[in-house]
């Protein structure tokens, strides 16, 4: 793959982009992969003898993942700061692949395989967290790698594909597990026999194989240039500039990087507190705006509106469409935009699907409107905070603390996350009007958030961040 001594090689960039937003994909595939087991893993533990299965453990069971989650987003920090950023890419990849063939049996050659059981079931939640932990790793380090090795004029472009790549990663994984059930007999009897038996291990197993492709392509990219300056090699990062902009721009991008990391070391607060609190502010609201609330409450009010069988099967494709095409809106507009302009759109769209949604809620009238400010609230999302907020998240932090601060950040998100997932049964059992509400509120504060303390980050390059941070 040759390079232009003046400009560089844009099919080596995007080739190593390619391979970095592959932990996007196995983050949204190991996040909904659990969707179309889920129900067979219930009937399979309620065989067990020696304890009972209640919906409190199979509801921990189908989000387990999540524990590893916040623990790989708490970790990515020292990791890639120790590690290195490819190096810690590689660990997510090896947790993918062994969550992915220990989902797949549990057993693991020790307990009888297939018979239900407490140390079954404590296995296969272990083998899920070990898939959290890769998770949390690849939710955090993806899109700094692709922020450290991307230059400033198309940065927002590259790293929202990591976003496009999880919502995919969910597609992919959607159609995989439908055709492993559909695949497993002719009447639904048989399919239902099958899923309890097998069915639902081969949707784990098949995660295996983008981790095992993940695992051996990663190890053909390098290492980020800011990384590599920080431990000394200097050489080696100004060969991968000048293969990524040409000679010319590696120099002077080489001579921004040393003078940034030569600035403060690796304190957290070097910056003052404002820096993190507006990270883990951003990461707060992604998750307070209630989208995957949204999304999993979707399959009901779908119900509600009398789909079943196939036609809620292509409501939830329509779902997923709308959410890739919104994502690539993102992609073409937040480096011609911009970050805040896109955020505070998002935010208003949300507000307005969120209190239509309320409305509906309060007068009973659940129908085909319910789907259209479904869509709109999604759609919103998709084109802002969610591929955005990862943006910001990977570029907003000075050099020296991007590595913490983005571990305090990712770890924020997933615990809020964890916050408004277990708090919506309770509050939707007091009203879900009340709770559409609630998120419709929520999406109003972060407009006025974004509006008054995020800065606008187009444009700049990564050691800018030093400078605007000091004032």
């Amino acid at each position: 793959m040759t390079s232009n001594p003046k400009t560089g090689s844009r099919a080596y960039l995007v080739s190593i982009v390619l391979v970095a937003i592959l932990g996007g994909l196995l983050f949204g595939y190991d996040t909904a992969v659990v969707s179309g087991a889920e129900q067979a893993l219930d009937q399979f533990f309620r065989r067990a003898t020696d304890f009972t299965y209640t919906a409190w453990l199979h509801g921990f069971t189908a989000s387990s993942a999540l524990i590893g989650c916040i623990a790989g987003g708490a970790v990515s920090g020292l990791l890639a700061s120790r590690l290195g950023r490819k190096r810690t890419l590689v660990v997510a990849a090896v947790l993918f692949f062994v969550s992915a063939v220990g989902s797949w049996c549990p057993e693991s050659g020790i307990l009888p395989y297939g018979e239900a059981s407490l140390p079954l079931l404590a296995a296969f939640n272990f083998y899920r967290i070990i898939g959290g932990v890769g998770v949390g790793l690849a939710s955090a380090v993806c899109p700094m790698y692709i922020a450290e090795i991307s230059p400033a004029r198309i940065r927002g472009t590259l790293v929202s594909c990591n976003q496009f790549a999880i919502i995919f990663g969910m597609l992919v994984v959607y159609f995989v597990n439908y055709m492993i059930r559909n695949n497993l007999g002719d009447t639904a009897a048989v399919i239902e026999a099958e899923m309890v038996s097998v069915g639902w291990r081969r949707m784990f197993l098949s995660e295996a194989f983008p981790a095992g492709a993940f695992l051996l392509l990663i190890l053909l990219v390098p290492e980020t240039p800011r990384q590599l300056v920080m431990k000394g090699r200097d050489e080696r990062a100004f060969a991968v500039l000048e293969r990524i902009n040409g000679t010319a721009e590696a120099c002077a991008v080489l001579g921004e990087i040393k003078a940034s990391v030569c600035e403060r070391r690796e304190r957290l607060f070097a910056y003052g507190a404002g820096v993190i609190v507006v990270g883990v502010l951003l990461s707060f609201f992604q998750q307070a705006i209630g989208i995957n609330v949204v999304l999993y409450y979707a399959p009901r009010i779908f119900a509600n509106m009398g789909a079943s069988g196939d036609a809620s099967m292509l409501q939830t494709v329509v779902m997923g469409v709308v959410n890739i095409l919104f994502t690539v809106v993102a992609i073409f507009t937040v480096d011609r935009v911009g970050r805040k302009p896109l955020l505070i759109v998002g935010s208003t769209g949300m507000m307005i699907g969120m209190a239509a949604l309320a409305v509906l809620s309060f007068t009973d009238a659940i129908g085909l409107a319910a789907l259209v400010f479904i869509i709109l609230y999604t759609a919103s999302f998709m084109m802002s905070w969610g591929p955005i907020c990862w943006v910001l998240i990977s570029e907003i932090f000075p050099n020296t603390i991007r590595s913490g601060a983005v571990a305090v950040a990712v770890a924020a998100q997933w615990i809020s996350n964890f916050l408004v997932s277990a708090t919506f049964p309770s509050l939707s059992s007091w009203s879900v009007g009340g709770t559409y509400c609630i998120y419709a509120l929520m999406s109003l504060l972060s407009a006025l958030f974004v509006w008054r303390w995020v800065p606008e980050t187009k444009g700049r390059t990564l050691e800018e961040m030093s400078r605007l941070w000091k004032k």
